[in-house]
Order: C-alpha cells, then structure tokens, then sequence
C-alpha cells in the first residue's frame, strides 16, 4: 500500500491534537506568577533585600525568585516570582524559613505598591518545570 505525501503529512499534524484529546494524559496546572512592589523604611532597602534573600532559599515548587531594586526611587523593590503552581506559592508561606523572614522583615517594610498575578508560560532564565 502506497501512502501520499499529502496523507503522510497531515497525519502527523494531527498527531499532537490527538494526543492532547487523549482522555489519559492529564494536563499540569498552570504556573503561577507574582510581580509585586514593596517600600522599605527610609534607607533600611538593602536591609530588607538581604532578608528577603535570605529567607526564601530552597522553596518546594520555585522556579524562580528575583528582587531587583527600583531606579527611580531608593526605599522601593519589586518582586518576581515565578512557581509552578499557585498551590506551591501559597504552601510556601507556611515555610519556617519563611515565616521568619516574616517577621525579621516585618519592620523594614513601610509599604506596597502595585502586585500583579500572572500565568508564566516559560523564557530564558527560568528553571525547568518539573512536571510528574
């Protein structure tokens, strides 16, 4: 039996919708994201910055984690998190190491400003996903 090329190709376009139609492969919940900025008390940003990295090492579940220091106003930092589900993000808070930069940053911390949630899809720099 003698299979066109035209067959042949648009059998295997339709191989991955099938195999997304496919009743046994469960989809993995979509990644999380935060993007949010927090104000430190007057001149205490660098402080706070040291706290935050210090407190939010090895969490279950982030694929990354990143403050960067705002450039235009010196007591502000944003925020960008990146987790692979939002179930991971909020388990995190009840992290002992967690709860403790908490607490030690509770002080240090006079405000904040925007906060976004958003849905990563992937890019450069992010650890992979692990997906069971």
């Amino acid at each position: 039996m003698t299979i066109s090329r035209r067959t042949a190709v648009a059998a295997l376009a339709a191989l991955p919708l099938a195999a997304q139609a496919s009743p046994d492969k469960k989809e993995p919940a979509p990644m999380y994201g935060l993007i949010g900025k927090m104000r430190a008390q007057p001149g205490q940003r660098d402080a706070l910055i040291a706290i935050l990295l210090e407190g939010t090492a090895a969490m279950p579940g982030c694929l990354s984690y990143g403050i960067a220091k705002d450039k235009l106003d010196a007591d502000a930092l944003w925020i960008t998190e990146t987790w692979d589900s939002q179930a991971s993000h909020k388990a995190s808070l009840s992290l002992p190491s967690v709860q403790a930069a908490i607490a030690k940053g509770r002080p240090l911390i006079a405000g904040f400003g925007e906060r976004f949630e958003t849905e990563p899809v992937g890019g450069h720099g992010m650890m992979a996903r692990q997906r069971s």
